[in-house]
């Protein structure tokens, strides 16, 4: 089976179509005033390392004004940043610096809900219901003789009810945090805002924008009752058990068709400026074709495939989300993006040492199942290597270039992440994948803070995978990052097409994949497995992946073959 990604007459290759884009997430990069919190001069102190890792584009996590209640997924003032990361003017310093680089900048765009401390929420508390100011927002009266109980039955993604009262005895939605009030899509001003929101950005020089909940924007105009269930990444699970592969019904908060409306009209304001603007969707929808209805030619240029993600580590799960993906995408003109790890999940080379390495945990506590560490980086490594071959583009989280291990012994106090909170400790949340990085081993802080200061307490295993440790160091995991990065570019694996090759035996436990001239074998199989024979090494997971013409478990190769 051949699978090819946009068709040339569709879409021409614009430079997002095959990047390696790195997400930083501000707050845990680099500290330069030493408070304990990352910031924005220090990530322009540190963009060298990303220049040298060979990515295309860095995406920044939220840096605006923020009360922080959601690690600044509650914004109080787009146009702002919060001087806990710096100013508009360090910024554009950091913009031009990556320039420089050769790197572009990708913001993040929180459109579904804003911050409880934005001045529109302040001025509808203060006004009557049914006024203007109210209507940015969704209030609703309460059901009930008197109102007291919320309009529907939604509960929040982080837990707990999904609406709040406020004193005059009206409800508003919060589809997250309480201090996350849902906007109106519906409402003009809301459009216009936001318009504007991306013109200001566009104008200080962004690449794109990576849109948070992208699905989420329009709800069912009914608000009816829902009794499923909704969760981070993978998104919903209908009460009724019914397949959602088989049978598509949205949740009436997500997923509706309106939001395409606002992507084609966002899609003509990028078109305004001139170079390959792009955004990128962060949608929780399946089936894939569903999924493919955000990167139709007139609306978004990519969506994140979580479909991969999810699957883990088991070889028949990434071929059949290659598959779905692929095949979906193909069908609207649009390339295929990949990714392991992000802000929201547990870094994959955490997840694939567990003993189900297909489990998602919604965090790991010093009580649950401990990760085999080599184990799960062996085996997160050899993922990277077939992800990073795959047509389409790849998005690298922070500090999987080193290997990182999810922190998994964060004490209840430390905790900050709302989910923790608002579901009494039930879920930990993603404060595990959060940690501040290590940049030296013998430095404070591991050299994230010169103060030794940190937001959260990193492990005393980051030291072991510090940069300057990895720095240079044959078989790292830093360096084979940046031998995959470079190899790839070299051999432009990212814009080809791929065909399964003989030796796929996904249901066996191989994924094999030929393109531009490469095969790629990736062996979860749990035993040696034997390589084409006269096939040149290109690249190799770990040091001692092949061993007389057989491939170790656990291990991926990039292999010409003759």
């Amino acid at each position: 089976m051949t699978l090819e990604p946009a068709p040339a007459d569709t879409r021409t290759a614009p430079w997002w179509a095959d990047a390696v884009i790195y997400q930083v997430y501000p707050r845990s990069f680099a500290d330069a005033d030493g408070d304990g919190m990352g910031d924005l001069p220090g990530i322009t102190a540190r963009l060298d390392h990303l220049a040298r890792l060979g990515v295309d584009a860095l995406w920044l996590s939220p840096f605006y004004l923020s009360p922080q209640h959601d690690a600044g997924y509650d914004v109080a003032d787009y146009r702002q940043v919060d001087p806990r990361f710096g100013t508009l003017a360090d910024f554009d310093a950091l913009r031009e610096k990556a320039d420089a680089l050769g790197i572009r900048t990708i913001v993040d765009l929180v459109p579904n809900h804003t911050s409880s401390e934005h001045v529109w929420f302040q001025q509808a508390l203060a006004s009557a219901p049914g006024s203007p100011e109210r209507d940015r927002y969704l209030f609703r009266d309460g059901r009930g003789p008197d109102g007291a109980e919320p309009p529907n039955n939604w509960t929040s993604v982080f837990g707990g009810p999904g609406w709040t009262r406020v004193p005059d005895g009206q409800w508003y939605l919060h589809l997250f945090d309480v201090t996350q009030p849902d906007l109106n899509w519906h409402n003009r001003e809301v459009v216009a805002e936001f318009d504007d929101v991306l013109r200001f950005w566009l104008d200080r020089g962004v690449a794109g924008f990576r849109v948070d909940v992208a699905h989420g924007l329009v709800k069912h105009p009914d608000l009816p009752d829902w009794d499923g269930h909704t969760a981070m990444v993978e998104g919903t699970t209908r009460a009724d058990g019914a397949d959602p592969i088989e049978e598509h019904v949205p949740a009436p908060m997500f997923d509706q068709d309106g939001v395409h409306e606002i992507y084609r009209h966002w899609n003509e304001v990028l078109a305004e400026y001139d170079g390959d603007r792009m955004m990128v969707a962060e949608a929780w929808v399946e089936p894939a074709p569903r999924l493919a209805k955000y990167v139709r030619p007139d609306e978004m240029q990519q969506a994140f495939n979580f479909e991969f993600l999810i699957e883990g580590w088991d070889a028949a799960g990434m071929a059949r989300a290659v598959e779905n993906v692929m095949s979906a995408n193909e069908a609207v003109g649009a390339p295929t993006t990949w990714v392991l790890s992000n802000h929201d999940v547990v870094r994959h080379a955490s997840r694939f040492g567990l003993a189900d390495p297909t489990h998602r945990p919604p965090g790991i506590g010093p009580d649950d199942e401990q990760p085999d560490a080599g184990v799960g980086l062996r085996r997160a490594r050899a993922a990277t290597l077939a992800m990073l071959a795959l047509p389409g583009s790849a998005y690298l989280y922070q500090g999987e270039e080193l290997g990182l291990p999810e922190a998994t012994q964060l004490p209840a106090e430390v905790r900050q992440d709302p989910t923790f909170v608002r579901s009494g400790g039930a879920e930990l949340g993603r404060d595990g994948c959060r940690v501040p990085l290590p940049w030296q081993a013998g430095a404070p802080a591991y050299g994230f803070s010169p103060t030794g200061a940190s937001w959260l307490p990193q492990p005393a295993a980051f030291a072991d995978h510090a940069v300057d440790v990895q720095e240079g160091v044959p078989g790292s995991t830093l360096e084979l990052y940046r031998q995959l990065t470079a190899l790839r570019r070299q051999l432009r694996l990212g814009t080809g097409t791929m065909a399964w090759a003989d030796v796929h035996a996904p249901d066996e436990g191989v994924l094999a994949f030929t393109t531009e001239g490469v095969l790629v074998v990736l062996n979860a199989s749990g035993r040696s497995f034997e390589l084409p024979a006269g096939a040149e090494l290109l690249l190799a997971s770990v040091p001692d992946a092949v061993d007389g013409g057989a491939l170790a478990p656990d291990t991926a190769v990039w292999l010409r073959l003759p």
